[in-house]
């Protein structure tokens, strides 16, 4: 018999060259650090795989990796495992054992004939797949006296119930034929399959000794054992993801217990100790003890049975109402330490419906958190049955009190947005923002934007939207680098401090992107792009009152970078031959103005980004002044029921992890390596699409 930890499945990988989630492997060699190094198989054919960490593996027999090596794609794999159980009988099966396929939409009793080699070794690290020949049951029809036509071959994820022993009624004749041309691939018959009908193997036993299962401890659920990859609700609902590594009795609990490694670290879990006693090994803070009947099969990987029957959805849940006149009294924004309680959760936030994950994630950005377009409502807008205050009451007040508004609310919304194409078709945010700012909210332009210095004119608008060459950054730029050098190619400034600046992104269209990822400042320094103010001198630090667009790209002078100068350093600067051609502006200050100490600097705060792909939009809302109070927000991130009768299911989570990531200083996020970057903090950069800052004055 040969080891069982020669060959692997990967199973929580993230993908990579060479392994990703679901791939078989083997084992060539192991490092001093526990990393194994590795043959990965496509379709039989091995290569080189590279290093994998063991604990991101399950160990296989060569018999099991060659039955899920036939299976694909490489998902169905994993479905496989979250059922030991099924799994081994599958591994065990002989000939004329009776099983239950998935076929032509349905489900087919079949009995087993023969054991299928798919494909040819060309080379002696080679694996060959392996597949069922399965004969179909149909005790209505007789069995024809012509020659019986090629049975098909089926994977062991086809099947879907095991009845080892079965004694058909009816002997199905096998047939003599050796290879079969049925496919593209080649498909040769194992002659070493034991029958029923052979003296030399009792009935229902195993294939071959190969196909014996690797040695796990047996579990009171049949559904699970260890190595079994499971899911488990925490005390707030946060569904938790791992695998069964211990079963047993833990001192002073009662029944059984499950120890699991978790995919991601959890502050409050150990490395695999409880109460100081040692019961596996893993990564810290990635271990949980649980009573085993709270785990249940992982999720992600179960496919719905195919018996299952059509039921109609329950019905949202429905927000109870509070007291009289409460929905019309104003709700400040919920607080950072109400947020997680009232917020975090499936069906919380604004249910999504009928293309409108634009609006729901711009109202989400601009009004769950934060009080900057609260303060700036005209009164007016205020008054008694305006949609303003149909906005207030019905989504507003609703969001901050319940954490919860249905799609019926935000639907009576767009209707009143006063055209059609509100309520059927996907708009633009930036469309939606000027409706909702100058018609809803009566307000004035949030920017007031001067062009070409003194002799210009000053335009208005409520966002702004990034222009520039894409040469003119480097390839991962952040909001300020684009801010600044789109402001100075556009020789623009802004002739006030805006209260809220919506920056849009250089992206055209659902698809296209100037960059690859964009890093969203958390700070946003605009001293430099005001028109009147007092600034320091770029290279001595006195009071500036020269300005040079030109020198914002020379390479010798910190390039993208604005420079002014005081009268001395300008003189000197410029006289450089390769800067005498520049024409430095003489920049315009404040009626009132220190000369004593340090120019003050004027900077904005990060609240929320809007993000976009493949054309739905999703919310990342800066809840809390704490570095890692940050939440994600999808108005469809599920759904219950089919598109006619079913309904959206709307979900906040928590991500402190995008917190613990654009906490790190400006060096190291100017060298981020893209392909390290995974889960939300991957799509936050990949698909900001505007970024929302508030004045901290």
């Amino acid at each position: 018999m040969e080891s069982q930890d020669k060959y692997f499945i990967v199973t929580r990988a993230k993908t990579r060259k060479g392994f990703s989630r679901g791939c078989i492997g083997r084992i060539e060699a192991e490092t001093q650090t526990g990393e194994i190094f590795g043959l990965v198989y496509g379709s039989g054919a091995a290569k080189s795989g590279g290093l994998l960490k063991r604990e991101e593996t399950y160990p296989l027999t060569r018999h099991q990796a060659q039955l899920l090596l036939f299976v694909s794609p490489a998902s169905r794999r994993l479905e496989i495992l979250c059922n030991p159980t099924l799994f081994r009988a599958i591994c065990e099966l002989a000939q004329e054992d009776l099983v239950v396929v998935r076929y032509k939409k349905g489900c087919q009793p079949c009995l087993v004939r023969n054991l299928m080699q798919i494909g040819r070794k060309d080379g002696s690290d080679d694996l060959s797949m392996l597949g069922f020949e399965l004969q179909p049951m149909n005790p209505d029809k007789k069995l024809s006296s012509k020659k019986p036509a090629p049975l098909p071959v089926f994977s062991a994820a086809d099947i879907i119930q095991v009845s080892s022993g079965y004694q058909s009624s009816a002997r199905l004749p096998l047939r003599d034929n050796h290879t079969i041309d049925t496919t593209r691939k080649t498909i040769s018959r194992i002659n070493s399959m034991p029958s029923t009908r052979s003296n030399n193997r009792p009935l229902g036993k195993r294939i071959s000794e190969q196909s014996q299962t690797p040695s796990i401890n047996a579990l009171p659920n049949p559904q699970l054992e260890v190595g079994s990859m499971v899911e488990v609700a925490s005390d707030r609902n946060v569904i938790l993801y791992g695998v069964i590594r211990w079963i047993g009795v833990l001192p002073g609990k009662k029944g059984d217990w499950a120890g699991i490694e978790l995919d991601n670290e959890v502050g409050t879990c150990t490395d695999g100790t409880f109460l100081g006693q040692r019961y596996f090994t893993c990564k810290g803070n990635r271990a949980v003890f649980v009573p085993l009947e709270m785990c249940m099969p992982d999720g992600r990987f179960l496919s719905p049975s195919p018996t299952t029957e059509t039921v109609k959805p329950p019905l949202p849940p429905t927000v109870t109402p509070g007291e009289e006149g409460e929905e019309e009294e104003d709700a400040p924004p919920l607080t950072e330490s109400q947020v997680l309680t009232v917020l975090e959760g499936k069906m919380k936030g604004i249910q999504g419906h009928f293309n409108s994950c634009y609006l729901d994630a711009t109202l989400f950005c601009l009004f769950s958190s934060s009080m900057t377009l609260d303060r700036l409502c005209r009164s007016s807008a205020e008054g008694e049955g305006s949609i303003c205050r149909q906005m207030r009451r019905d989504i507003v007040n609703r969001l901050r009190r319940h954490g919860f508004v249905p799609a019926e609310n935000v639907m009576n919304f767009r209707k009143k947005l006063g055209c059609n194409t509100f309520v059927t078709e996907e708009k633009d945010p930036e469309e939606f923002i000027s409706i909702l700012l100058q018609r809803v909210l009566q307000m004035e332009p949030l920017l007031k934007i001067r062009s070409n210095g003194d002799s210009g004119t000053s335009q208005n608008a409520y966002t702004y939207q990034i222009i520039l060459e894409k040469n003119e950054v480097g390839p991962c730029p952040s909001v300020q680098q684009l801010l600044e050098t789109s402001f100075v190619s556009c020789d623009l400034k802004f002739e006030e401090v805006p209260s809220c600046l919506m920056v849009q992104m250089p992206r055209f269209g659902k698809n296209f992107k100037m960059f690859p990822c964009i890093i969203p400042s958390t700070e946003l320094d605009i001293t430099d792009l005001l028109y009147q103010s007092s600034r320091e001198c770029f290279i001595c630090g006195r009071l500036a009152q020269h300005e040079c667009g030109q020198c914002f790209r020379d390479r010798k002078l910190q390039p993208g970078r604005i420079k002014q100068y005081c009268s001395t350093c300008n003189t000197q600067v410029h006289s450089h031959p390769s800067r005498q051609g520049h024409t430095p502006r003489n920049m315009t200050l404040p009626a009132e103005f220190s000369t004593d100490g340090p120019a003050p600097r004027t900077q904005m705060q990060l609240f929320a980004v809007l993000c976009i792909h493949t054309s739905h939009y999703v919310s990342f809302v800066k809840y809390g002044p704490g570095p890692r109070s940050w939440m994600f927000f999808d108005s469809m991130a599920d759904r219950c029921g089919d598109d006619h009768t079913g309904y959206n299911i709307p979900e906040v989570r928590a991500c402190p992890e995008v917190g613990d990531f654009l906490s790190q200083s400006e060096e190291e996020l100017a060298h981020i390596d893209l392909s390290q970057v995974s889960g939300l903090v991957r799509r936050l950069l990949c698909d900001s699409f505007i970024c929302l800052y508030q004045s901290s004055r």
